[in-house]
């Protein structure tokens, strides 16, 4: 079977382009030839910075003779009808037609249709011009004197020249010849810009790799990714170090260069002053290279960094490396003054004392200052909105209502709270036990606490609260974060730290922005739930209040993200919290705003589906638990857990299947408008099968009301178990359409109490089953 190699080279293609254009083209190209009636037994695409390259093995030589049938109309039919069938069939006269006769829809037109395969060749000489001049690039070019001619060829960076050859390997492979804006396709390539500039002549894609890999080229991006790595690290070991990896990174460096070539450069130990986090970003963005650390050590970073050049150097590289140098150390010197000038006072803090008032800030301290300034400066948020100050002051009153919530369900044990300042005591263990379901999530007996009891013992954890949130967007002002903002929080917590602030407080700092994704961590310590809970619910109402909500695909505010996040706070700290009186808070925080508060709930109960169905459970079990009003994410786990254990279990089956059926003859009776007597009257019973379900219903209804009055969901189901055999007894013996109309409605009325009593835990209606 013929194989099909294409060479598409050009000037340098953006690295964070490379590996998504090569996809695009390979799918393009074997779309079209699949569609034109080719097939292919494998493809695979390659790229490097000056070129994208596509290798299809097994294509068929020409695609399959075509013969089909286009049935026309009828033989009596207007011309208009006639005219339109010879356009769509390509007749140039009803002559060319055939006549069919149907015996009950009379006679009518037929064309048969011939369609002759077409040469690979051709197919291919048609189809690479019509996905070059359409290809998807996210930006695009023209160039040259062709370029101010309308509908000229556009492409990422000046398009050289197209390698394109076609054949089976016991033959000479042919050129697919065919042109584009001057550019003919041909069997020359070039290899290294430096190394090997000279032209190289090609057949097929081994020969082509094993020419390119000659003349300095790595074709497979995964293998130029494999060598940096591998001599990166080898490099780093030898000189007593280790390569601090970095996964993306790499892919980008892969996609700078067509041959690796590892070397080290070095730096001042003075600069390693400056934290970690800032020298690595200021190497990485700045110059594409790798940090490396001392051997076993966690943290700190050495005065080494890893490059990747394009080229064998004369001397080693050492120049390349001196060079790399020289700018690291520009980058790192102006990193260096950025941290400095972060612990310094602000030349403006004379006009910051109302602002500093305002949150009771402490303006000889430096991460105070740039609080002060982000309110000063009135820095928006959002149009809508109003200021990050705005935004500052409700966080803080939202987390201080959060801080006893929290803390009453997160209490570390003493000496947890390591750095707590004098006077404040350790919080008590929780006298509530804790377990880990069938979910993989931890249940806890703690009863709801009301939002907004405070208790005593908590005021402290208050007041950290308080001090955290008024510092938490505080290094949004610092120099280091304007330049780099991917550190926001990492930097505040760095701040906080410098100026002694309670360890807690420096966390919340960064730990309130998690979790960020559903790989993230959740925080723990109650001071950063209670600010991250704050943030995100503000958020939340924020836009809510101003009717900016997620729409389809798109949610430029990450708001599901926010939601997500409050979800996985919640249950993953074992947090009962009653959502329906924070949003209640947070929505009087918007002056003009709508209260929204039943359609962001509504949003809530969608995020903990998705959440809770990663974690396994059933759909089925949360519709059948969440109402309108369920606001305690915490309980509604809960719940879904122990239905989850009862129906497990046999009597839990047939509990449902009884339930469902009384369910539904109840719901049959309720249409056709059948009287239900309002209460049972046990003087009516007939058989002892109703005596008996009776009794069972009054005692699981009693038993199931006092297990959920105390949180008690397994309890409840157990006690609803019980309601198995008298249910099952009860259908096979009674005959609920009595005759009698007063005894008919009786026993429609006992069926009513078996859903009541099973409502109370879930809709069993909505269970599969």
């Amino acid at each position: 079977m013929p194989d099909l190699l294409l060479e598409l080279r050009s000037e340098e293609i953006p690295a964070r382009m490379q590996r998504k254009a090569a996809g695009d083209l390979r799918k393009m190209l074997t779309d079209g030839l699949v569609e034109a009636g080719l097939t292919y037994e494998a493809a695979r695409e390659y790229w490097t910075p000056r070129r994208l390259a596509l290798d299809i093995r097994g294509l068929t030589a020409r695609s399959k003779d075509i013969r089909e049938e286009i049935k026309g109309p009828s033989t009596t039919a207007p011309e208009q009808a006639v005219q339109g069938f010879l356009r769509k069939a390509g007749l140039s006269s009803i002559a060319e037609a055939h006549v069919h006769s149907d015996p009950k829809k009379g006679d009518f037109y037929l064309a048969h249709i011939s369609k002759p395969g077409r040469a690979a060749e051709e197919i291919i000489a048609e189809l690479v011009p019509g996905i070059i001049k359409s290809f998807p690039w996210p930006k695009s070019m023209r160039w040259g004197p062709a370029s101010a001619k309308p509908g000229s060829l556009r492409w990422v960076r000046p398009l050289q020249s197209i390698v394109c050859t076609f054949g089976p390997e016991t033959e000479e492979p042919v050129v697919v010849d065919f042109e584009i804006d001057g550019i003919r396709a041909g069997n020359i390539t070039y290899g290294h810009r430096f190394h090997a500039p000279g032209p190289i002549t090609v057949r097929r894609f081994d020969d082509y790799v094993a020419k390119l890999e000659a003349a300095k080229v790595v074709l497979d991006a995964d293998r130029r990714k494999e060598i940096i790595l591998a001599d990166a690290r080898n490099i780093a070991f030898a000189n007593g170090l280790d390569l601090v990896e970095d996964e993306g990174l790499l892919e980008e460096v892969s996609g700078l260069v067509e041959w690796p070539v590892v070397l080290m450069g070095e730096f001042e130990q003075d600069f390693l002053t400056i934290p970690g986090e800032v020298i690595r970003l200021t190497i990485r963005a700045n110059q594409k290279c790798f940090v490396t650390r001392p051997q076993g050590a966690s943290d700190d970073l050495s005065n080494r960094f890893i490059l990747v050049a394009n080229i064998e150097a004369k001397g080693g590289g050492k120049e390349i490396a001196y060079g790399n140098g020289k700018v690291v150390r520009a980058r790192l010197s102006d990193a260096l003054y950025f941290w400095r000038t972060d612990q310094s006072d602000l030349p403006d803090l004379d006009q910051l004392g109302v602002s500093a008032a305002k949150f009771d800030l402490d303006l000889k301290k430096p991460l105070d200052q740039r609080m002060a300034r982000l309110d000063h400066l009135n820095v928006t948020f959002h149009a809508k909105l109003g200021t990050q100050g705005a935004r500052v002051e409700r966080i803080k009153r939202l987390a201080e209502e959060l801080a006893p919530v929290v803390a009453k369900s997160i209490s570390p044990l003493e000496g947890e709270m390591a750095g707590r300042p004098e006077g404040v005591a350790a919080r008590e263990a929780p006298a509530s036990s804790a377990t880990t379901d069938s979910l993989g999530i931890l249940r806890e007996t703690t009863p709801s606490v009301a939002f907004g009891d405070i208790s005593p013992s908590r005021r402290e954890i208050t007041a950290l609260v308080a001090r955290a949130a008024v510092l938490a967007k505080a290094d949004l002002q610092t120099e280091v974060v304007g330049e780099f903002p991917e550190l926001q929080g990492a930097m505040g917590r760095k701040y906080a730290l410098l100026q002694d602030e309670h360890a807690s407080v420096a966390a919340a700092a960064e730990e309130h922005y998690k979790p960020q994704g559903p790989s993230d961590r959740v925080p723990t310590d109650p001071v950063s739930v209670a600010v991250a809970l704050a943030d995100k619910l503000d958020t939340l109402t924020g836009f809510w209040a101003i009717d900016e909500k997620p729409t389809g695909s798109k949610d430029p505010f990450a708001l599901r993200r926010a939601a997500l996040g409050v979800v996985r706070i919640l249950i993953e700290n074992r947090i009962r919290l009653a959502l329906a009186s924070v949003f209640a808070k947070a929505f009087a925080n918007f002056k003009g705003g709508a209260d929204q508060s039943s359609d962001l709930l509504a949003f809530f109960h969608d995020r903990l589906k998705v959440y809770l169905r990663d974690q396994g459970a059933r759909h089925d079990l949360i519709d059948a638990v969440i109402t309108l009003q369920s606001d305690d994410l915490l309980q509604i786990v809960r719940r879904v857990e122990a239905l989850g254990s009862l129906l497990d279990t046999d009597e839990g089956k047939n509990l449902l299947a009884g339930t469902k059926r009384a369910a539904n003859i109840l719901a049959a009776e309720e249409k056709k408008k059948t009287a239900v007597a309002e209460t049972v009257e046990s003087a009516l019973f007939r058989e002892d099968a109703e005596k008996k379900l009776y009794a069972a219903v009054n005692q699981a209804e009693k038993e199931a009301g006092q297990a959920i009055q105390n949180e008690d969901f397994s309890g409840a189901m157990l006690a609803l178990s019980v309601l198995r055999e008298p249910v099952d007894s009860f259908f096979e013996g009674v005959l609920v359409n009595d005759e009698d109309q007063a005894v008919r409605a009786n026993r429609l009325a006992l069926l009513a109490r078996i859903r009541a009593a099973t409502d109370q835990v879930a809709d069993f209606s909505k269970i599969v089953g």
